[in-house]
């Protein structure tokens, strides 16, 4: 198709600055006319006009002459004239103000019902910006596909949202990463079955039943054990009543009970644990409490100080803190609580997951996000 109206040339015309509005200023008030600024100031005469109109102000004088007012003319007998001018100031604030009006309308417009969506999951449920949006279409809300998450992310920035801002999002963006570049033996557990013995595909993520585990802590003896499926992030927690070997034994012996020995070996093929003293009993947690001649899971263990190894399990720990603060007292919060916490973070959506629950996939040990 051939365009019979075209131009290829660059643009020749640019905004005044500054400089050039005291350069109006002071031949408006010398009273030039605009056609004779527009030639000073290197513009036409209708642009010049309209910069006049932009930054004219009304200036009051007096009507008596200095003599006048030496005399000391009393205030009520005072005459005033008005004249106007141009301002080279207020023409530049005005230029200044429309300039950073200028850009893409708000998506969202004035969607309240949106705004209170976002708000209301940010702030009092604490989802991110991409589980906020996810949780949307889960609920078929109208506006689910309303904006992208970088976009919501910008509005939250620019505090676009009247309650809503960066302080309440809890991990940010450009947060920067520990390095590792050590791994260490754990001299306190030769004996352990090393996370180098574990098979290789359970890197792969593409079998349910592989598990990363560990204890949250903090004032006083009580703890929380929790365990996190490598595939579908399903999460588990126990809490204990002290950071030992028979608690946490305890715990396992009672999921056992209540599932059977058959269901417990096919959804805990493997567990992964850091180096803590509560996990060094490997024979006692592998034993089934129902069947002791057989074992009932394999136990793997990290090296030192490599915690990503478990990085699954660590980010869920991030996530118990929101709830649980470090240096509070778990024993204060009731197995209800406990539960609470589960619940949230098993419905909870996850990007790794094309935006779906774990609790949508953990059902169906195959089953893979859309």
């Amino acid at each position: 198709m051939e365009q019979l109206k075209n131009n290829t040339k660059s643009k020749t015309w640019h905004q005044l600055n500054y400089r050039k509005r005291l350069k109006v200023e002071i031949l408006h008030n010398e009273g030039k006319k605009a056609s004779e600024i527009a030639l000073a100031v290197g513009c036409s005469k209708r642009t010049a006009e309209r910069e006049i109109a932009r930054g004219l102000v009304t200036v009051r004088h007096l009507k008596h002459d200095a003599i006048a007012i030496t005399a000391c003319v009393p205030l009520s007998k005072r005459e005033y004239k008005e004249t106007h001018q141009y301002s080279a100031d207020v023409a530049q604030a005005k230029a200044d103000e429309a300039s950073s009006l200028k850009g893409k309308k708000l998506k969202i417009g004035n969607n309240y019902e949106f705004a209170n969506y976002i708000e209301e999951q940010v702030i009092k449920h604490k989802y991110s910006p991409y589980a906020t949006l996810a949780q949307a279409k889960l609920d078929n809300m109208p506006f689910a596909n309303l904006v992208c998450v970088k976009t919501l992310y910008n509005y939250i920035g620019n505090d676009v949202f009247l309650n809503l801002s960066n302080k309440h999002l809890w991990v940010k963006k450009h947060k920067k990463r520990r390095k590792y570049n050590k791994v260490r033996i754990a001299h306190n557990n030769i004996k352990g079955r090393s996370i180098e013995e574990r098979p290789k595909e359970i890197l792969t993520r593409q079998e349910y039943g592989h598990w990363e585990g560990d204890t949250v802590y903090g004032k006083g003896k009580t703890c929380l054990l929790v365990l996190t499926e490598r595939k579908t992030r399903k999460q588990l927690i126990f809490k204990l009543k002290a950071r030992t070997q028979a608690e946490v034994k305890k715990a396992l012996d009672k999921l056992e009970k209540r599932i059977g020995a058959k269901a417990f070996r096919d959804t805990f093929k493997t567990i992964t644990f850091d180096n803590g003293g509560e996990f060094l009993n490997q024979a006692e947690i592998e034993k089934s409490c129902i069947n002791t001649k057989l074992n009932r899971t394999t136990i793997y263990y990290c090296h030192s100080f490599a915690s990503w190894e478990r990085g699954s399990n660590e980010n869920q720990n991030k996530m118990i803190r929101r709830f649980i603060p470090k240096g509070s007292n778990i024993a204060s919060y009731t197995d209800k609580d406990i539960r609470a916490i589960e619940n949230y973070m098993n419905n909870y959506p996850r990007k790794l997951l094309g935006g779906y629950p774990p609790n949508s996939l953990h059902n169906s040990p195959h089953a893979t996000p859309n």
